[in-house]
């Protein structure tokens, strides 16, 4: 794998990261996860904005975003990608200086840091719809943030996985936020329903897209708390996320979503996002991941 590191391209291995890195000892940095169709990244202008927001929230200094996309462009060439499946991610760090709590002075130089890796896309879980489980969410108060600091996400997503589940739902106070790694929305009353952004919700790219094509589709659109106690009346649910894309959730714990199947407006918005994204990446871009209709 050629990766890019600081200013170069390299292979993977050849890597080396300074034990004195911020990222390293404070998780004192941001990142970004893009997806590419064949070569082709899906929104990227969305993707390097959140990518600005965060860093200018952690006082990071912003690299010509320009020059990022297209090293992350050069890298689905690079590593043979421009015909499959990616996930590009991209991690910028404060960079290397002796260990203190307080910003370096003067200010290092930041890590920067981009691969690009064949996905696979989880089309079995996309027709079929998945599991998922309720847990605390036990983050900081700025999740609006995309920080390196992940470790309640990784624990919350470890329960998942040994409750065989797909994803973990973080409740705070009662009230539904997120998953451990995509947006969540439910179907109320025929309405999408899902929590407004705020500093306990990123807001996600895929997210954003669905909204908005909701919108434009006319289906009705509440961006209002969902509360623990009110999932059960969810006559669908489904979660959002860069690589999860539109997937239905069939089960809550053990309980069932609806009828256990994924549900009409559910499968709507899966056409409707792959039709987006082959609008605005090419054709040849879906061929291969098309779901079947239903």
């Amino acid at each position: 794998m050629i990766v890019y590191f600081n200013g170069q391209f390299m292979p993977k291995e050849a890597v080396c990261i300074s034990p004195d890195d911020r990222g390293f000892l404070f998780a004192d940095g941001v990142y970004e996860v893009i997806r590419a169709y064949y070569g082709v990244m899906f929104r990227p202008a969305m993707h390097f904005a959140r990518l600005r927001r965060s860093l200018t929230e952690l006082r990071l200094p912003v690299p010509d975003l320009g020059e990022l996309q297209a090293v992350c462009e050069e890298l689905l060439a690079r590593n043979a990608l421009l015909d499959a499946d990616a996930r590009l991610y991209l991690q910028i760090t404060r960079g290397i200086a002796p260990r203190s709590y307080g910003f370096p002075d003067p200010p290092p130089t930041p890590t920067v840091y981009v691969t690009a890796a064949a996905l696979q896309p989880p089309l079995r879980e996309w027709e079929t719809g998945v599991k998922v489980i309720l847990v605390p969410d036990i983050r900081w108060l700025r999740c609006d943030i995309k920080a390196l600091m992940l470790l309640p996400n990784i624990l919350a997503s470890q329960q998942a996985y040994e409750q065989g589940a797909w994803e973990a739902i973080l409740v705070r106070n009662g009230v539904v936020m997120e998953g451990s790694h995509t947006s969540i929305c439910g179907i109320f009353d025929g309405a999408l329903v899902t929590a407004p952004v705020t500093n306990n919700i990123l807001g996600g790219v895929t997210r954003e897209v669905i909204l908005q094509a909701c919108r434009e589709l006319s289906l009705p659109v509440r961006e209002f708390p969902i509360f623990e106690k009110d999932l059960p009346n969810a006559q669908e649910l489904l979660i959002l996320g860069t690589t999860t894309e539109v997937m239905p959730v069939v089960q809550v714990g053990e309980w069932r979503v609806g009828d256990g199947k994924p549900g009409p407006l559910t499968r709507q918005l899966q056409r409707v996002f792959r039709e987006i994204v082959e609008r605005e990446t090419g054709q040849r871009a879906a061929t291969r991941n098309r779901r079947p209709e239903s």
